[in-house]
């Protein structure tokens, strides 16, 4: 019987019949179960069990003992699904084309290195010194058999410092151009943002990427790697990355990467006469929107932040409609019409031009800005009635009015908001020092008016406001990704555990692809009716085992995978699979 095998369908790797295998050990014999598969092109063994010495092995041939059934279950469904992906991609084939070669003749090729990352990346991320023994946990050798001790990290670093800076970015267009091809993107609009990520890097360790900045997880101390991301809209589908220095403003970024960003819109998509890019705030510089505006064929829609447009902020709310947004008819449908997204329209000049402009307000978002807003408040009020008591007491390093104002911005910093939300006085009476405060109730007024409100700013006349809102609101396509990259099992690409710039890049390369694969992943489970996340694909998946089964009354083990629940079938179907009696087939 063999396992494992479709003589239709490419997707798997042979692995030849279980069968037993005996060792002669000072004079006397054991028995074991060893599977073989071809590695490299030459047989190796791939997995072994160990049944016992002659008398064991007749006990379980008599029963006795009780009948032994199963000898080993491994991980099985989710490498079978991320192989599934990759075939159709072949990163492994991508990175040796560039790269040529292999490491040596019976190991892996710089490639498949590559590949036995992102798979992991895919399914539960390790660190390079842990990979090996976490594919040793899995059936690996009957989905892509592979020398699991050339998976070390030492072999991983000794491959990936043969990779360029280059190198890894033609890797990149490469997969990016098959990507498309596959995938056969045509959104015209695109979401563009970034954000960074920590790392443990020494001070002390020469590094051109990893620089201290202002970090998006409040680690300011460490340093840390920015990356740039661009995603198809329809698609969600990320096309276009790029790794930057950690000490680096996102506006100074994007200004640096706009001609390239645009190349890639244009060649995902092909020659198109109007392509829109969506960004977020801080990424808007006068300089920026020059060139976008030099550009006949590139349009862009920005927020704009409120605190430099308080007149749009007072617009009254009888002026705001309800946006045609699959939110807002779900919460009609409910009778929830008090929470829909409304907006207005206008027109400003910004950078140097005629715009349109859309104001939105979220009254969801607003209670919740509120309800925060009202927390951090009696929080200050509380902290300024103690400074109001030690000044007061003239207690020590409560007498200087430079040093007790500083400590009260500091407390509106770290807080998250303004200082001009209390009038604070410090005056003297009876030759000591007297503290005041009161709130600044126009101010107050002013900062709540802006609680869930957003403004819209964009060169697309032609659009309506309900297409620009909901482009807008898209861009949380590109944020979903970001957040996906930092999940402690999937994707993973923080924190960075690299100590070389040139493992960095491969590292972020292996990240953006496994993010690419798993969007695959969700799109041909859609395609097919099942509407899951890749996530839960992923782990409802990672129960399916591969199982090496010992019947006592036949000659040899069988390797079977277990019987798939109703959503393991509906996922392998998805993918023209099923399963009969333990054996895959073509659906």
């Amino acid at each position: 019987m063999l396992i494992f095998v479709d003589f239709v369908s490419p997707y798997y790797y042979i692995a030849n019949m279980a069968h037993i295998h005996k060792k002669m050990k000072k004079g006397r014999p054991y028995y074991y179960v060893r599977e073989t598969a071809r590695v490299n092109g030459k047989p190796r063994v791939v997995n072994q069990v160990y049944l016992g010495s002659p008398e064991r092995i007749m006990e379980m041939a008599a029963g006795i003992g009780g009948e032994i059934k199963k000898l080993q279950v491994q991980e099985y469904g989710s490498l079978l699904i991320g192989d599934l992906i990759d075939k159709e991609i072949d990163i492994a084939a991508i990175v040796d084309g560039v790269v040529g070669g292999k490491e040596n003749q019976d190991g892996p090729s710089v490639g498949d290195y590559f590949f036995y990352a992102i798979l992991n990346r895919m399914i539960d991320a390790k660190s390079k010194r842990a990979l090996s023994e976490w594919y040793k946990s899995t059936a690996i050798q009957h989905v892509r058999p592979v020398c699991l001790e050339a998976l070390s990290s030492r072999h991983y670093w000794r491959a990936w410092e043969k990779v360029s800076e280059g190198q890894i970015k033609e890797i990149a267009e490469r997969f990016f151009a098959k990507l498309i091809e596959q995938e056969n993107v045509s959104s015209d609009c695109f979401l563009f943002d970034t954000t960074n990520y920590y790392t443990y890097m020494a001070s002390s360790t020469e590094s051109d990427l990893a620089k201290r900045g202002k970090n998006k997880e409040g680690r300011n101390w460490l340093r840390q790697v920015g990356l740039a991301l661009l995603v198809s809209s329809d698609e969600q589908l990320p096309l276009y990355y790029h790794e930057y220095e950690g000490n680096r403003h996102d506006s100074k970024v994007f200004l640096d990467l706009l001609d390239d960003v645009v190349k890639a819109m244009h060649k995902r998509v092909g020659p198109q006469t109007s392509l829109t890019i969506a960004f977020d705030k801080g990424i808007n510089a006068f300089d920026n929107i020059a060139i976008l505006d030099g550009y006949d064929d590139i349009h862009f829609i920005t927020s704009y932040s409120t605190a430099y447009a308080e007149e749009l902020v007072k617009i009254k709310m009888d002026q705001f409609i309800v946006v045609d947004t699959e939110i807002n008819k779900s919460l009609a449908a409910k009778d929830k019409e008090a929470g829909q997204l409304l907006a207005w329209r206008t027109t400003g000049e910004y950078w140097g031009a005629e715009r349109t402009v859309v104001v939105t307000y979220n009254p969801r978002t607003a209670t919740k800005q509120r309800y925060n807003f009202e927390k951090k408040l009696l929080k200050l009020q509380h902290h300024l009635f103690e400074m109001q008591s030690n000044v007061q007491a003239n207690r020590s390093h409560w007498r200087n009015k430079t040093q007790i104002m500083k400590r009260y911005e500091e407390l509106c910093s770290k807080l998250h908001i303004p200082k001009d939300l209390y009038t604070v006085e410090l005056y003297k009476k009876d030759s000591k020092l007297r503290m005041n405060f009161r709130k600044n109730h126009h101010r107050l007024k002013t900062y709540i008016a802006r609680f869930g409100k957003n403004i819209l700013i964009t060169d697309r006349y032609d659009w309506s406001t309900d297409d620009i809102v909901k482009i807008s609101l898209d861009r949380y396509k590109v944020e979903k990704a970001f957040r996906q990259t930092k999940d402690d099992d999937l994707v993973s690409l923080m924190p960075l555990y690299h100590w070389t710039d040139s493992k960095i890049r491969c590292h972020i390369l292996c990240c953006v692809v496994a993010l690419a694969y798993l969007r695959l992943i969700e799109r041909k489970l859609s395609n097919s009716g099942v509407e899951i996340s890749a996530k839960t694909a992923m782990e409802t998946m990672h129960t399916l085992h591969s199982c090496l089964v010992y019947h006592p009354r036949k000659r040899n083990p069988q390797r079977l995978i277990e019987d798939p629940t109703k959503s393991q079938a509906q996922i392998l179907k998805a993918f023209g699979l099923k399963s009969s009696s333990g054996v895959l087939q073509d659906y």
